[in-house]
């Protein structure tokens, strides 16, 4: 691998691909037939019709620096093998294109005639641009943020816990019971409730939503206001070491609360990188479950621990399946069973579930405004999916979907609501037993 030619950052991108080198990136570096089938599921791909676009084009540009750098053939014969150089040309079209044309939503790699996991190459090669010094600037700020404040928006304490007062003292009127609260910081609780900073920033009243429905679960749980944020953006920066840092922090603020199961707020990254991903990065098993809330209303609502009248939900709602947490994420047809009871009129988008379309909001691009243009373009095929369902309210368990479909909103002029699956379910709650409604 040593090449005099090599810069040092160079040196070290290649080595942070080195160190991956296990049979999985192996086994999908090599599968790769370039037959063309990905290019029908990608939404940059299929609103553009760039070949570089292509989902196997993504896969190429870290399979062509692996055969140049790490196979005898490649090093020998690099024309004859596809391989090639991480030279100043290479770099540039691998920053453009597994940072401004992807998402990393995997929708290519269940259409995979092989089944090459094109999100996971796509991480690697962000990693190795990571290295490189070259994660964009609006995305690397996102992560830089969540390190140095404890949130990705950097929102100070102080501010966070008034906002979260303010919210208490709103359901308390609400609900008409001065023992409603938002407990923060509480020890021995059942859930720690996490969240997007979002939500505190410029969604309030998402929070207010899910405080109401665990206080009709009569729900054990709390929020820390030291580390309280669902997203994990290093996950798309391609930084480990910061993806572990972020990871570490949720994992001991459960211990440091004793609290049983650890609860993230309706994000779909958030869910990935802590359920899934998170393990991996910390090199063991977390010592508690960690579940989406939208488990939690979808049990909430089997046990009866919680009366829902879909009446009080009449427009037509569609939902919008976020990709990491439905193809990456498994979480799949709970959402339909929370709607089912929460609305009175629900309709799936077509195509729907593991096959829906990318927002394109997701893989950091909403933080990467020198992408903006391309995004919101390909983000065309979800506008159009939308209004074909003559939905008035799009249910959006994310909140980085949610940005993405407001801005989808306004361009394209949709006239639909964009909400939480918590907030219509906060709208559908029957807090009064019958008896107590009609006397």
């Amino acid at each position: 691998m040593a090449d005099k030619t090599l810069t040092l950052k160079q040196s070290r991108a290649l080595e942070a691909l080195n160190l991956r080198l296990g049979g999985r990136l192996r086994t999908h570096l090599n599968s790769c037939v370039h037959c063309g089938l990905c290019g029908e599921s990608c939404h940059y791909y299929l609103r553009y019709g760039d070949p570089r676009f292509l989902p196997g084009n993504k896969v190429d540009q870290i399979a062509r620096l692996y055969r140049r750098y790490f196979t005898p053939q490649g090093r020998l014969l690099p024309g004859w093998f596809g391989a090639g150089d991480l030279n100043d040309a290479a770099i540039e079209e691998m920053v453009d294109v597994v940072f401004g044309g992807c998402t990393m939503c995997g929708r290519c790699s269940i259409h995979c005639s092989i089944g090459v996991d094109i999100p996971f190459l796509v991480r690697t090669a962000r990693t190795m641009l990571h290295e490189l010094g070259l994660v964009p600037e609006g995305l690397q700020s996102t992560v830089n943020a969540a390190i140095e404040s404890g949130n990705n928006m950097a929102i100070p304490r102080d501010e966070m816990v008034d906002t979260l007062q303010w919210l208490e003292q709103d359901l308390r009127m609400e609900v008409d019971d001065d023992s409603a609260g938002i407990p923060l910081d509480a020890t021995g609780k059942h859930i720690l409730y996490t969240l997007n900073p979002r939500e505190p920033k410029f969604f309030p009243l998402s929070i207010s939503a899910m405080a109401k429905i665990f206080y009709a679960a009569k729900e054990s749980w709390t929020i820390s206001t030291n580390c309280y944020d669902t997203t994990n953006y290093a996950y798309f920066s391609g930084s480990d070491a910061s993806a572990r840092e972020l990871t570490q922090r949720l994992t001991g603020e459960m211990q440091k609360l004793k609290a049983g199961v650890l609860a993230l707020a309706e994000c779909g990254h958030g869910f990935r990188a802590i359920r899934w991903e998170g393990p991996d990065w910390l090199g063991e098993a977390y010592p508690f479950p960690v579940v989406s809330v939208i488990e939690l209303m979808a049990g909430y609502i089997r046990s009866g621990r919680i009366r829902l009248d879909p009446g009080r939900n009449e427009k037509r709602v569609t939902l919008h399946d976020p990709c990491n947490l439905v193809r990456a994420g498994g979480v799949i047809e709970e959402q339909r069973f929370v709607l089912e009871h929460a609305v009175r009129n629900f309709v799936e988008m077509t195509p729907n579930r593991e096959n829906n379309f990318c927002c394109g909001g997701g893989g950091g691009q909403l933080s990467m405004g020198e992408y903006r243009d391309r995004r919101v373009e390909a983000g065309r095929i979800k506008a159009d999916q939308i209004r074909e369902t003559g939905a008035k309210i799009v249910a959006a368990p994310c909140h980085n979907c949610i940005d993405q479909l407001m801005e989808l909103n306004q361009v394209y002029e949709l006239g639909v609501e964009i909400r939480t699956l918590a907030e219509l379910v906060a709208d559908a709650l029957v807090l009064k037993s019958p008896a107590v409604e009609g006397s």
